[in-house]
C-alpha cells in the first residue's frame, strides 16, 4: 500500500469521525448512550463510503518455482498393434509418466497421436493413420517460447503429413523410444502407386508403381495388375541388399466406360511375414469424351501458362493455346477463354456467337474496352487509361456452383484500368473488387447465363500470382487449380439447372474421410438454407442401410460418412420438403495403410533425434534416458517473483455493510422519534 493511500485512509478516519462527532455529540441537546451509538454507526457508514472511493489495495509478492515442460507423446495408431508392441508401448508410457524423479524436475505433459493430436485419454491403438507431423505443430501451441524435451514412444512409421524428420524445431530435443521389431525380415512392398483418377475411352492410361524390398539376399518378383479375375499386365523385377527399390510404369487400356477397379500385386516364391502390403487396389473412371478449351490471346503473359496448368490439372481437360487469327472453326472446342481481347478478335467473336460457344473473357491493361462495348451486350465499360490494383472479396451467397473461399482477401491484387463497369444483364458475382480495402461492390469475377449461353468475366490480369501464392501457403496448387476447374466445369456444361446438386467421389480408400456436399435451390434458383437433406446409404452386399442428415455449412450442406466398411454402396439423397432426390453409388476400397509395415523405422527416428540434438533409445534403455534428462543442464526450473494485488475489502461487501449501517441508523432514529 502506497504512502498516499495510507494518508487518504487517515484523512478518511478523521473526516468520518469528525462528521459523526459534529452531528450526534457536538450538536446534540443531551448526551446519551443512544447518541454515542448513532455516532458510531454514522462513522462506520462514512468510513465505508470513503473506503469504497479510495479502494485501497494490498500488494503481496511471493516466489514461485516454474518447472520446465516435458512432453511424453505416444503413438496410438493401429500399426503399434500390428507390430505386437502394444503392451511395450503402454508400459513405457506409464514408466515415464509415473517417474517420481521426472515429475520432481519437470512439468510432465502427456499426449497421444494417430490421425489427430490430443491430450491422452484412452489408448486403444486403433488409429487409422499416423500423422507424425502433427506432433511438432501442436506442441508449439502448447509450449510457446519454451525449450523442452519430448519423448516420443512410436514405431516411427508415418502415413500422413509432411516428412517428420524436418518438422521439429532444432531448439527442442526429441528422444524417440522405438517400439516394435527393428530386425529386417524378408518383405516385398508396394510403397506407393500413382494413377490418374480419370482416363478416356480407347486411350491408355499410365500406372506408376514404387516397390521396396527388405532382406539380405537377391530376390526376383513379379508385379501384376488384375481387373477382377483377369490379369491385365505383368512385369518381372529384381532386388538385392544394395538395390532395395524399383519403379515400374505400365500402360493399361481404357476400353470400357465407367468405374474400373484394379489390383496391383507383387509376389515372390519366398515366404513373407506380412503379405498385406503386397497389394494395393486402385480405381479409374473411364470417360467417353474430353473437354477441349481454346485459350486465345494476342499477347504473351504469365496468366496464360497459369490458366493452362490449372485447367489441365483435371485430366478431362485439354487446353490449346492459339492466336486470335488462327481459329477458323470452333467445332472442336467446348469453351473459349479470351485473354485481353482487342479489335483483332472481331472474327472470333462472330464465330463464338454463331456457334453459341460458352466463353470466359479476361481483361487487363491490354484490353480494348471500346471493342468490348461494341461486341457484347452484358456490360458497359467506361474505363480510363490509368491502371489500378483490385483485391478480391468473396461473395458467400454465390449459388451458380459450389465454390469455396480459398482466402481471396489475402491474395495479391489484380490489375485492370480504373473505371466504371455497369451491368446490363442479370449477373452472379463470385468475387467483387476492393481498392485499398474499400469494397467497391463492383464485379471482379462474375457469371452470366443468357438465352442458354454461359459467360464468365474476370476483370483483372496477373491471377498467376494467386496460383503462386496458394502454393507458398499450402505447398500445393490444388486450391487454385480446383477453383479454375470449377469455372471451366460451369462453362463446359449447358445442362439445365437442377434443384438438388450433390458432389461426391466415385471411390474412397477405407480409413480416409468420406465427405459429401450438396446444394438445394428453390424455384428462383436461390440457395435454400432451410432445406432438410437426408441420405440413405446401402451396402449392396449386406443390404444394411444407414441414414444420415446433412448439416448446414456456409453455402452448402455437408455429411460425413466415416466408419463404413469396405464394399460397394448405393445412396439416395432426398430433400424432405419437396421430395427432390439424387441417387448414385460409390465404392470403398479395402486398404488399411497401417498394416503395411513389418518393422519399426529406427533409422528415420535416429535421423530425427540427431537433427534435434536428441538421441534414439530402445525400451530396455529407458532408465538411461531418465538419467540423461535428469542430468541435462539445459532444463532448469525458473524462480519467478509473482506480485498480486487485492483490495482490503471487496466493493460488494462494502456496499452491503454501508447499506446495513445506514439502514440501522435510520431504524434506530425512527424508533426513537428522532426523524
Amino acid at each position: 500500500m502506497t504512502a498516499a493511500t495510507i494518508l487518504l485512509l487517515i484523512l478518511s478516519l478523521l473526516l468520518a469521525g469528525g462528521l459523526s462527532f459534529f452531528q450526534y455529540i457536538y450538536k446534540a441537546k443531551s448526551k446519551s448512550k443512544l447518541n454515542l451509538f448513532l455516532a458510531f454507526i454514522r462513522f462506520l457508514s462514512l468510513f465505508g463510503l470513503f473506503l469504497l472511493l479510495i479502494n485501497p489495495v494490498i500488494t503481496t509478492s511471493k516466489l514461485e518455482i516454474e518447472k520446465p515442460a516435458f512432453a511424453i507423446v505416444i503413438d496410438n495408431s493401429s500399426s503399434i498393434a500390428v507390430l505386437n508392441a502394444r503392451q511395450t508401448a503402454k508400459d513405457l508410457f506409464s514408466f515415464f509418466k509415473e517417474s517420481k524423479e521426472l515429475n520432481d524436475k519437470f512439468e510432465v505433459q502427456t499426449y497421444q497421436f494417430d490421425k489427430e493430436f490430443s491430450a491422452t485419454t484412452t489408448l486403444d491403438f486403433k488409429g487409422s493413420q499416423t500423422n507424425f507431423d502433427g506432433i511438432a505443430k501442436n506442441l508449439k501451441n502448447y509450449n510457446r517460447n519454451q525449450i523442452y524435451p519430448t519423448v516420443v514412444i512410436t514405431d516411427g512409421n508415418q502415413t500422413a503429413g509432411s516428412d517428420y524428420t524436418y518438422s521439429f524445431s532444432d531448439t527442442n530435443k526429441i528422444f524417440p523410444v522405438v517400439v516394435g521389431d527393428t530386425i529386417k525380415v524378408f518383405d516385398l512392398k508396394i510403397a506407393q502407386l500413382n494413377v490418374n483418377k480419370y482416363a478416356f475411352l480407347k486411350n491408355k492410361f499410365p500406372v506408376e508403381i514404387f516397390l521396396s524390398y527388405s532382406g539380405d539376399k537377391n530376390c526376383s518378383a513379379e508385379v501384376s495388375i488384375s481387373n477382377g479375375k483377369s490379369i491385365i499386365a505383368k512385369q518381372s523385377v529384381s532386388f538385392s541388399p544394395e538395390n532395395t527399390s524399383q519403379t515400374i510404369s505400365l500402360l493399361l487400356p481404357a476400353d470400357r466406360v465407367g468405374l474400373m477397379v484394379y489390383k496391383a500385386t507383387i509376389s515372390s516364391i519366398e515366404r513373407e511375414k506380412n503379405t498385406y502390403n503386397n497389394s494395393k487396389n486402385f480405381a479409374v473412371e473411364v470417360l467417353d469424351q474430353k473437354t477441349n478449351i481454346a485459350l486465345v490471346s494476342s499477347i504473351s503473359h504469365p496468366d496464360i501458362a497459369a490458366f493452362k496448368r490449372a485447367i489441365e490439372s483435371n485430366k478431362q481437360r485439354k487446353v490449346t493455346i492459339v492466336k486470335h487469327n488462327d481459329i477458323k472453326s470452333l467445332a472442336d472446342y467446348s469453351v473459349c477463354v479470351l485473354y485481353q481481347p482487342n479489335s483483332s478478335f472481331k472474327t472470333l467473336f462472330d464465330l463464338i456467337k454463331k456457334a453459341r460457344i460458352n466463353s470466359w473473357i479476361v481483361t487487363g491493361t491490354h484490353t480494348d474496352f471500346m471493342f468490348l462495348n461494341q461486341n457484347q451486350n452484358l456490360f458497359d465499360f467506361k474505363m480510363s487509361g490509368q491502371p489500378e490494383e483490385f483485391t478480391a472479396s468473396f461473395q458467400s451467397q454465390f449459388n451458380q456452383f459450389a465454390a469455396e473461399d480459398i482466402g481471396f482477401d489475402a491474395l495479391p491484387p489484380l490489375e485492370n484500368p480504373f473505371g466504371t463497369i455497369t451491368t446490363k444483364a442479370v449477373v452472379s458475382n463470385l468475387l467483387t473488387s476492393k481498392i485499398r480495402n474499400i469494397d467497391t461492390k463492383a464485379p471482379l469475377l462474375t457469371f452470366v447465363e443468357n438465352q442458354g449461353i454461359r459467360s464468365a468475366f474476370l476483370f483483372g490480369e496477373n491471377s498467376w500470382r494467386w496460383r503462386l501464392d496458394t502454393h507458398v501457403k499450402d505447398q500445393s496448387f490444388e486450391k487454385y487449380d480446383l477453383f479454375i476447374d470449377k469455372i471451366i466445369q460451369f462453362l463446359a456444361s449447358n445442362n439445365s439447372k437442377k434443384s438438388l446438386v450433390v458432389s461426391h467421389e466415385n471411390f474412397y480408400n477405407s480409413g480416409e474421410s468420406i465427405e459429401m456436399t450438396a446444394q438445394f435451390f428453390n424455384k428462383n434458383y436461390e440457395f435454400d438454407e432451410k432445406a432438410h437433406l437426408t441420405i440413405a446409404v446401402k451396402n449392396t452386399k449386406t443390404k444394411e442401410v444407414k441414414n444420415y442428415d446433412f448439416l448446414r455449412s456456409n453455402n452448402a450442406f455437408k455429411v460425413n460418412l466415416d466408419g463404413l466398411s469396405p464394399g460397394t454402396y448405393t445412396f439416395s439423397v432426398k430433400e424432405l420438403n419437396t421430395n427432390s432426390s439424387y441417387s448414385n453409388s460409390f465404392e470403398i476400397l479395402d486398404f488399411d495403410i497401417e498394416k503395411q509395415f513389418v518393422n519399426a523405422d529406427a533409422e528415420k527416428l535416429s535421423q530425427l533425434a540427431l537433427k534435434t540434438g536428441g538421441k534414439l533409445y530402445f525400451p530396455n534403455q529407458k532408465e538411461n534416458l531418465v538419467q540423461l534428462l535428469l542430468n541435462d543442464q539445459d532444463y532448469k526450473a525458473i524462480q519467478k517473483k509473482v506480485t498480486s494485488k487485492s483490495p482490503i475489502i471487496e466493493w460488494y461487501w462494502l456496499l452491503l455493510l454501508i447499506s446495513l449501517f445506514l439502514s440501522t441508523e435510520w431504524f434506530v432514529r425512527k424508533y426513537n422519534g428522532l426523524l
